[in-house]
């Protein structure tokens, strides 16, 4: 959902340019602001035991820069937790997943969660979620903790997109599925947490076993035959190897190399890129159920 109210704070992620900078080399004030993260209330630095005169010191000298009433940055902080404290929000979804490192699949704009209250905020461009959150966000926090950015995505993205992402957090071990299992997650959340798997090397290979599953084969991910790990194997001898970006140089030499190992093991190699599982599933799909209706996935 999103709303636009020109007479209020937009979220932007671009730099904000502040004042010359003449900041003392060891400003205390802007190193604790560094510290905690970079963006923070000022009540954070009041409790620390800075008074108002020496914040709007290290204001003027340009070590801090204001963000808007009651918020205050370091001139190089992050630039997405200075729009997320500019415009009142948190940064979550596939935005706040890409930044912890997950596989995301597109991502054409920041999205951003919000308290229900925070009508008055304006989002322009950006996705806006007001859902409720799983885990209780701090009032001073600018990021979305990892449980309510799954809870999100599942609810924001396509099913395979979603699973990808979950996929992505388990095997990262940013999170635990039995502590998610304990959550007051959605129908969809917990299809996708029941379905998930923390073994794929890629958020591609998250899409295959949902895909495949109308054809009754047994789909092991990450099987383990002569010395190397294998994407997929259907059934007994079919093996589906998915070519990310870097299978290039020696490493697609050492792909190439196994795949005769595999062959001359009594194996079929299927292997497909990018492309073909985004753009061309039907065609890899295709040639699975081809190769399974010639037994070519059974012991002979």
């Amino acid at each position: 959902m999103t709303t636009a109210r020109p007479d209020t704070p937009a979220f932007e992620p671009t730099p904000r340019v502040g004042p010359a900078v003449r900041a003392i080399p060891t400003d205390p004030v802007a190193a604790t602001t560094r510290g905690a993260g970079g963006v923070v209330r000022t009540r954070f630095l009041l409790r620390a035991g800075f008074s108002r005169h020496r914040i709007e010191q290290s204001l003027v000298a340009g070590s801090l820069i204001r963000v808007r009433k009651g918020w205050v940055a370091v001139p190089s902080a992050d630039r997405y937790l200075i729009a997320a404290a500019h415009a009142g929000v948190v940064v979550s979804c596939i935005t706040q997943a890409e930044r912890l490192g997950l596989w995301v699949l597109s991502h054409d704009r920041p999205h951003v969660a919000a308290p229900a209250h925070s009508g008055a905020v304006s989002h322009r461009g950006v996705r806006a979620h007001w859902a409720k959150p799983l885990v209780p966000r701090h009032p001073d926090a600018l990021v979305d903790p990892i449980e309510n950015v799954l809870a999100i995505v599942a609810a924001c993205q396509p099913y395979e997109a979603a699973l990808a992402v979950w996929e992505s957090a388990l095997r990262k071990g940013l999170v635990d599925r039995h502590a998610l299992g304990r959550l007051a997650l959605s129908t969809t959340a917990r299809r996708i947490l029941d379905s998930a798997v923390p073994y794929s090397d890629s958020g591609l290979e998250s899409f295959v076993v949902p895909r495949l599953g109308w054809l009754n084969v047994r789909i092991t991910p990450q099987a383990w035959i002569a010395g190397h790990r294998v994407d997929f194997l259907i059934g007994d001898r079919l093996v589906l190897q998915i070519d990310g970006a870097h299978h290039v140089g020696a490493q697609r030499e050492a792909d190439i190399e196994h795949d005769a190992t595999l062959m001359l093991l009594g194996y079929h190699v299927v292997r497909v890129g990018y492309r073909q599982i985004i753009e061309r599933w039907h065609t890899v799909q295709d040639v699975i159920a081809r190769a399974v209706a010639q037994g070519l996935h059974l012991v002979h």
